[in-house]
């Protein structure tokens, strides 16, 4: 029998989040994302989570409690996070509200986009970064162009 190399219902890549309090990262995740437990959650004698892993639409999502003494730290404790996750959902507008009801923090309110997408961005209770959005049309290269050059002519001017 052989074994695959990318296991059934995992992707090419998978994003790996370090929490601080990772249990309740995973009750947040579940109420915020509507995010299922998949095998369990992992804890060791301590009782944190080592390793746990969460579906979100077709995607999983592993995570685990940081560990500062193999590197493993959290956006809360280095002071933010250089990377965002991007989720499409079927209605923005309600994940959004479910989501700051949950305790996310709104960084930008879901709007209509050039790109073709209704999108928002929030920061999670743990200090991740989540753009979340519903493709609303299919555009050219072309009119995304336009509407780009459109938005930013509508931005404020530095000094």
């Amino acid at each position: 029998m052989s074994v695959k190399a990318i296991p059934d219902g995992y992707h090419s890549i998978t994003p790996y989040l370090i929490c601080r309090d990772a249990a309740r990262a995973v009750e947040f995740y579940q109420q915020a994302l509507g995010a299922r437990i998949k095998g369990g959650v992992m804890k060791g004698p301590d009782g944190k989570v080592m390793h746990a892993e969460l579906v979100i639409g077709d995607s999983i999502l592993m995570l685990a409690d940081e560990n500062p003494a193999f590197g493993s730290v959290s956006p809360q404790t280095i002071g933010g996070s250089g990377c965002g996750l991007h989720i499409y959902l079927e209605d923005v507008d309600s994940a959004f509200d479910r989501a700051v009801k949950a305790g996310a923090i709104v960084e930008m309110p879901v709007t209509d986009m050039f790109w073709g997408d209704r999108y928002g961005k929030l920061r999670d209770p743990f200090g991740h970064k989540w753009s979340i959005a519903t493709h609303t049309a299919d555009l050219s290269a072309e009119e995304m162009k336009q509407g780009m050059e459109e938005a930013m002519a509508q931005m404020p001017k530095s000094a």
